[in-house]
């Protein structure tokens, strides 16, 4: 199996003429060789990430090379699902976009092979600039809390953002504070551009499945617990997620909002050593 994509704009300088899966992986080796131990982020599990300049403006770049069997045993003796290759994450991000999500922009992608052990991939995605990591941005939001607007825009944004997202079947599994990355200039705007990144371990289908939404909404809810969170925060999360009739929300998906909040404190405990802050512990 061999498939390829090259975005007009990227395609351009020595990438002119690279019109093949093969061709584009190969070039993507160059990039990766030469990379300044710096900018490599990852270097692992057959899978490098590091990050570029092409033509003066910043990328990143994931190359797979093959994880090998023994990888993908391992990962389904854990009950995990092995990545074997950048399709996951481009599809992905293409999905994210068709949902009206706040996402990556891709430049390039490939893939070659059908041994899913040894299959080659790679992915290219612009550098999401002038970004803060909301997990930064919310640090302190405990002690010095933000404006009241401030906080129930973004809180509206992610709501939105996680409804969307598994109203088109598609669930993340690493969906925590850290894969959003916040334009502060969009703070004004009703609702703040919020892209979700890191999309490598993401699942689509028909549906996303109860356990999965609760699996995304309880680490967002775990991520985001020592940010002061007030009980009407989280009402307010819920309603927006639900459609905006909270009633209805608690009373029909009560089962899932239990599950959620029992699957969050599970995850603080192991994280942190100790029981998670109250529920609505922080300002009204």
């Amino acid at each position: 199996m061999a498939e390829y994509y090259l975005a007009d704009g990227f395609a351009l300088g020595e990438l002119a003429r690279a019109r093949s899966a093969r061709a584009l992986l190969a070039w993507a080796d160059e990039i990766a060789a030469g990379a300044e131990p710096a900018d490599v982020y990852r270097n692992k599990e057959g899978r490098k990430t590091l990050r570029f300049q092409y033509r003066g403006k910043p990328y990143f770049l994931k190359l797979h090379r093959g994880i090998g069997w023994l990888e993908i045993f391992k990962n389904l003796l854990q009950l995990r699902q092995p990545v074997v290759s950048a399709s996951t994450e481009y599809r992905a991000v293409l999905a994210l976009q068709r949902a009206g999500i706040y996402t990556l922009t891709i430049g390039a992608y490939a893939r070659r092979g059908w041994n899913p052990a040894a299959i080659r991939s790679m992915i290219v995605t612009s550098e999401l600039t002038g970004t803060v990591k909301l997990e930064d941005y919310c640090a302190n939001w405990a002690t010095m809390p933000p404006p009241a607007g401030v906080r129930m825009r973004l809180i509206n944004s992610l709501a939105g953002s996680a409804r969307r997202m598994h109203e088109a079947g598609i669930n993340h599994r690493d969906f925590y504070l850290c894969h959003f990355h916040l334009d502060e200039w969009s703070l004004a705007e009703p609702e703040p551009r919020c892209y979700l990144i890191d999309l490598h371990r993401a699942q689509i289908r028909e549906q996303t499945p109860r356990r999965w939404r609760a699996k995304d909404l309880s680490a967002l809810y775990f991520s985001a617990m020592d940010c002061g969170l007030s009980r009407r925060d989280l009402l307010r999360f819920i309603a927006r997620y639900s459609g905006g009739d909270l009633r209805q929300a608690l009373s029909r998906d009560k089962n899932l909002w239990r599950r959620v909040e029992r699957q969050a404190c599970k995850l603080y405990r192991k994280a942190h050593g100790t029981q998670a802050p109250a529920i609505g512990a922080g300002p009204g």
